[in-house]
């Protein structure tokens, strides 16, 4: 059997003209971009072209005298941990007029992010809560949407950053960031989102979502592994996390990356240039998809339903069934899925997502994700189907007809 890939919010197959323009980039712009020469300087170009194609198509304005920051990490969780650690423990005042320190967050502030969040954005959290910070942490309604109402009350003196993310990883579920950004910058509290999942596959813009900060990843639209960025309102403050050196205006030291930077551009300028018709395509094939294994497992449950998701993100309750067992049972069917984020896969510990939406203990057990990509075609979704409706009836659930009318899996 063909291996079927449904796991393209762990990550996607690298665009083939995202291939050749990084190829191109290493062989014509090889030279350090910090270095004064001219080899060097022309690698600088092709890098601060690649940042401001990226900062375009995203709604950012490098230009004076606005100039948002786009800094280019690792990926999305870099991004994310610089966000979270660098806002919240930047200066909170500027400096006194004549010289010294202004007031220092590194005294114990508080946090807020939402019960949705990737674990690159809890785990920095937590992080703050263990030096002795305060978290508090935003609830979802049962189909996954941060409740906004809880936020108000949480916005004190001391509060120093708001975290929600954008496209939950899990559900797909699109949170409220604008009205929640909103409330944030009314009582003068910097708010991030990690819009990982978001960007290159639903219209993201920056400065129409009002945050201070927004976090992305190439390799989730086809871009390359090993890049990501962090883009940064002109008056946020933001402290660095690492040292070194004066790339990216001090706040990410190490030699910059043109041939991924330049990939991350060609990814971007790709998804934009079809967006709708991309779009309209991975909301069809996870339409097809749920509809499917709704009709042959009347009793399967699918998450977020009822409100705005994703167009590539299914999530799936298979009650009854052990979601370990039926991923493991799936892998040898040749069907790629996931339980939850990539990053969390090796924990044991239930979705945070899915027990933060109120449901049974069973149900969170019994989920799976399914995320679709560029790559996949109605013939790989039917086949799908009908693969994941065999193994979960050889393991014994989830109501429908009897085994014997189903055919066996056939070759993509």
């Amino acid at each position: 059997m063909e291996p079927i890939y449904l796991d393209h919010n762990a990550t996607t197959p690298t665009h083939p003209e995202v291939v050749e323009a990084m190829a191109r980039c290493h062989a014509r712009h090889y030279a350090n971009p910090a270095s004064r020469h001219r080899p060097g300087q022309r690698a600088r170009r092709a890098l601060d072209d690649a940042r401001e194609k990226i900062a375009e198509i995203l709604g950012a304005d490098l230009s004076p005298p606005r100039r948002d920051r786009l800094i280019f990490t690792s990926g999305g969780t870099e991004a994310n941990n610089l966000a979270v650690l660098g806002i919240a423990l930047a200066d909170i005042s500027p400096p006194p007029i004549g010289g010294g320190q202004g007031v220092r967050a590194s005294l114990p502030g508080r946090i807020v992010i939402s019960a949705a969040e990737h674990q690159s954005v809890i785990e920095p959290a937590e992080h703050l809560l263990e030096q002795g910070w305060r978290m508090d942490t935003l609830g979802l309604t049962p189909q996954g949407v941060v409740r906004v109402e809880q936020l108000p009350p949480l916005l004190a003196a001391d509060t120093r950053l708001v975290s929600v993310l954008l496209g939950n990883h899990e559900t797909g579920v699109l949170q409220p960031i604008e009205q929640l950004a909103a409330i944030c910058n009314r009582a003068g509290v910097p708010m991030h989102t990690d819009a990982v999942q978001a960007v290159g596959k639903v219209p993201v813009s920056f400065r129409a979502l009002g945050v201070a900060a927004m976090s992305l990843s190439a390799h989730k639209f086809q871009g390359p592994p090993g890049v990501g960025a962090l883009i940064i309102r002109n008056d946020v403050r933001i402290e660095p996390l690492m040292f070194g050196g004066h790339h990216q205006s001090g706040l990410r030291p190490g030699t910059e990356p043109v041939a991924l930077a330049v990939g991350m551009a060609k990814a971007l300028e790709l998804w934009h240039k079809e967006q709708k018709r991309r779009a309209r395509r991975l909301s069809a094939l996870r339409d097809r998809f749920e509809r499917q294994l709704r009709t042959e497992l009347p009793d399967v449950i699918f998450h977020g339903v009822d409100v705005e998701r994703l167009p590539q993100t299914s999530s799936v309750a298979f009650p009854g069934l052990d979601g370990e067992t039926l991923l493991m049972a799936l892998d040898v069917a040749g069907v790629a899925c996931s339980i939850g984020a990539a990053c969390s896969s090796g924990a044991t510990e239930l979705s945070p997502t899915l027990r933060a939406m109120d449901l049974p203990k069973e149900l969170v057990a019994s989920s799976l994700r399914f995320s679709f990509g560029a790559t996949n075609t109605e013939a790989e979704i039917d086949e799908a189907v009908r693969r994941i409706v065999r193994v979960c009836r050889e393991l014994g659930g989830t109501g429908g007809v009897a085994p014997s009318s189903f055919s066996p899996p056939t070759s993509i």
